[in-house]
């Protein structure tokens, strides 16, 4: 692919100098793209008319005299500012991007079309409830509103050659779709573990390559929480227990009581680690209308407010992990079909046709079977054996809007319980707090019932005996309301104690994260939000403090190392981006994570509990046999310090943050030279373990994923929150509040989260 977008980098460029950047005109063309803010605006499908008010960071505050028509309102805006991140997200999910982008996005496109995200949303769109219906049909009417106006579209179109098509109901809700695959990994941890086992890994060796959750580590609710008095939940088989060795879209939130607190009322902080992009992942929105209040961050695309407040209430998200992905294993016959209970069941074959920019078109042909698609048949590198896939992201019916609706409009514990009855997927980590002083934790989802003996952990045979026998009910949902402690924190770890009825998943994050953020919450006793803006930013690495003993007791190869040894020890683990001691930690575990390559066939292998252990008790990895000499697990801890201080010289960098740089990229653009227009990038410190995450590439250290929003809410004084995206409101380069934003991103200071708010104002009238 980044062979073709550098030939259509050259393209745009001589397009760019042909005309839109060829003098006076094509600037003024460019700059009549930028959305309109001030005066007023006619819009048929308005019933009334809606504020809309933009402050000097761009945040919106919009105010109408319904709620359709604030949705219609909201769509409109939207596509001002966002209209090309919303058309290639929604080609996304319908696996449409080689219409505009050419052959090299083909083998996305067939991957996408098999899994048929946007048939999901085809069919959710039919079930919908009324309400439900009405509010993404006004969504996407206020989308259309935007096109309907006909004016300069932003830059991304004229240069790639076409006009959006019209939205409609499905559009709005493929994009919920592609967020609950993003945050559902757990078919790649089946086709993972089904390749170890392949290449001859037993099922022992597995359980010490990727160790299961320690048993002491925390959980986020406790037996006390659920008043427990359950026998003792029954472990899987060794083989089923394993953690995943790669990083999973992440986030931390936590909430406070009163109790705890300096105002005697809760706070309530969250902040989703996803994919930094251009344009940022989320909008800043504030909505009102009758019986609605909403402000916090909005996707572009979808109705409503995703994370935040109102007047009542507030919530924040981090992901659960739930496995709610199967894999079948399926026995062909003769290339017609599978053995499914005794019987020889034909596949279900759908034509997908792929037009690719230029004329040319791909007809696809995708099985069907009882489970859903046969997704291996669009893997690179698929496996012998076909596999079918069961999600419940595919399934027929979805009122995941109707949740966040509800969500929005609660005033209580139990409103907001009552709203996540209609939600489906990917479960999410829901904190909650009041102003009436309560906090609460509750993770809804549509969590399958599968068999004695069935973990979900590997693919299994699609013969009709490992069918799911239905859904959880809502009631049997983790949740407590005022724990005792009065605090809950949430870091994708496990969720559930000891004695829990059924398991969630057996792939947790480590618990690093959380265990840092409940020492700091625990060391004052009456915490200020000074006090948890800190926490939101702290850097300090407890994965060094954990590896601080190998530092000890190996012997170093050089002078050089020696030093550095020395220096390390003397360290107190913060990954700070102005620290060289961070630099050099980082590069001396990432070559540490390359023990086990030749074992498992990958370059690292991101593991710390089985690292730790090999340095302790020895690993047949260590042994490096190039050499004569046999070498212990220390000895290859020395040798991989020789190696990243190596690394280091070559890098000619003094600071961590002068090579770990949190990266925004342009989905297209950035593959051109106008990526300078396009794409930022700053220094960033932490690391996957960090509460202020910097996940990064062993092999580059670029990071692209990480903090893509944050809210701290007050509920003594709401409007004293705050919050914050990285880049900037606008989509589109010219805009001054394309990147504006980010420098305070960087830095770790926030925006307030008020519904109040002055600045330009866009009134939107209804027209004829």
């Amino acid at each position: 692919m980044k062979r073709f977008l550098r030939v259509l980098a050259w393209l745009l460029v001589g397009l760019l100098a042909l005309g839109l950047f060829g003098g006076i005109g094509g600037v003024v063309y460019l700059r009549a793209s930028l959305p309109k803010t001030e005066g007023r605006l006619a819009l048929k499908g308005l019933s009334a008319p809606v504020e809309v008010a933009r402050d000097r960071h761009g945040v919106v505050r919009m105010r109408a005299a319904s709620l359709k028509d604030l949705l219609f309102a909201q769509g409109f805006v939207h596509a001002q500012e966002r209209l090309w991140q919303m058309e290639f997200q929604r080609r996304v999910g319908q696996g449409r991007l080689s219409e505009v982008l050419g052959e090299a996005t083909l083998a996305q496109d067939r991957f996408l079309r098999t899994w048929g995200f946007y048939r999901a949303a085809q069919s959710a769109y039919e079930r919908l409830y009324p309400e439900e219906k009405e509010a993404v049909d006004a969504y996407a009417a206020g989308v259309n509103a935007f096109l309907a106006l006909g004016g300069p579209l932003p830059p991304e179109f004229t240069l790639l050659g076409f006009r959006p098509e019209p939205w409609t109901g499905p559009d709005v809700l493929v994009w919920a779709k592609m967020m609950s695959f993003d945050l559902s990994g757990n078919w790649e941890e089946e086709l993972l573990r089904h390749r170890l086992l392949a290449r001859g890994v037993s099922p022992e060796r597995l359980l010490e390559l990727m160790p299961p959750y320690p048993e002491d580590a925390p959980t986020i609710l406790s037996a006390e929480d659920l008043r427990l008095s359950l026998k003792r939940e029954e472990a899987p088989s060794a083989l089923l227990q394993m953690a995943p060795p790669r990083f999973l879209e992440a986030s931390n939130n936590w909430v406070v009581a009163g109790s705890r607190t300096a105002t005697g009322k809760p706070f309530l902080a969250d902040d989703p680690h996803l994919g930094l992009q251009v344009p940022s992942l989320w909008f800043l929105m504030a909505l009102e209308a009758p019986g609605y209040r909403a402000v916090g961050a909005s996707l572009p695309g979808v109705p409503g407010i995703v994370i935040g407040r109102n007047e009542r209430i507030a919530w924040g998200v981090t992901n659960v992990g739930a496995d709610v992905q199967d894999l079948y294993l399926l026995e062909e016959v003769g290339g017609r079909g599978y053995r499914y209970q005794g019987r020889v069941v034909p596949y279900g074959v759908r034509e997908e046709v792929i037009r690719v920019k230029g004329g040319k078109e791909e007809r696809l042909k995708v099985r069907e079977t009882l489970y859903g698609p046969v997704i291996t048949d669009a893997l690179k590198d698929p496996p012998k054996t076909p596999m079918a896939l069961r999600w419940v992201s595919l399934d027929p019916e979805d009122h995941i809007l109707m949740a966040y609706l509800g969500i929005n409009r609660a005033t209580n514990w139990e409103a907001f319980r009552k709203a996540l009855i209609h939600y489906s997927a990917p479960s999410q980590n829901f904190v909650y707090a009041d102003t009436e002083g309560n906090i609460g934790y509750i993770a809804p989802g549509k969590f399958p019932i599968r068999k004695e003996g069935h973990t979900g952990m590997v693919p299994v045979p699609g013969d009709g005996n490992w069918d799911w026998l239905g859904y959880r009910r809502p009631e049997e949902w983790p949740q407590v309301l005022n724990p005792k402690e009065g605090l809950l924190v949430t870091a994708n770890h496990k969720v559930t104690p000891p004695g829990f009825p059924y398991a969630l998943t057996y792939d947790w994050a480590e618990p690093y994260r959380a265990e840092r953020i409940l020492e700091l919450l625990r060391a004052k006793e009456k915490l200020t939000l000074e006090d948890i803006k800190a926490i939101q930013q702290d850097q300090k690495s407890l994965l060094f403090r954990d590896f601080r003993p190998v530092l000890s007791l190996l012997t170093p190869l050089s002078e050089r190392s020696k030093a550095w040894r020395e220096r390390l020890l003397a360290w107190d683990g913060t990954m700070a981006p102005s620290l060289e001691e961070a630099l050099v930690f980082a590069l001396w575990y990432a070559e540490l994570t390359r023990l086990p390559a030749r074992e498992v066939g990958e370059e690292y292998w991101d593991e710390p509990r089985y690292l730790l252990k090999a340095m302790k008790e020895g690993d047949r990895n260590c042994d490096q046999p190039e050499t004569e000499y046999r070498e212990t697990c220390l000895d290859y801890a020395a040798l991989a310090l020789e190696r990243a201080l190596d690394r280091k010289e070559g890098l000619r960098a003094r600071t961590w943050g002068a090579v770990h740089r949190a990266a925004f990229r342009h989905p297209v653009l950035t593959h051109t030279p106008l990526k300078r227009f396009s794409d930022r990038e700053v220094a960033f410190g932490g690391d996957r373990y960090t509460v202020n995450v910097g996940p990064f590439d062993p092999k580059t250290l670029a990071m692209d994923k990480g903090p893509s929003y944050r809210q701290i809410v007050d509920l003594a004084d709401p409007e004293r929150s705050l919050f914050v995206h990285p880049m900037g409101q606008s989509g589109h380069f010219l805009s001054p509040h394309h990147a504006d934003l980010l420098p305070l991103w960087a830095r770790g200071d926030y925006l307030p989260m008020t519904f109040a708010g002055e600045g330009r104002l866009l009134l939107l009238e209804p027209g004829r």
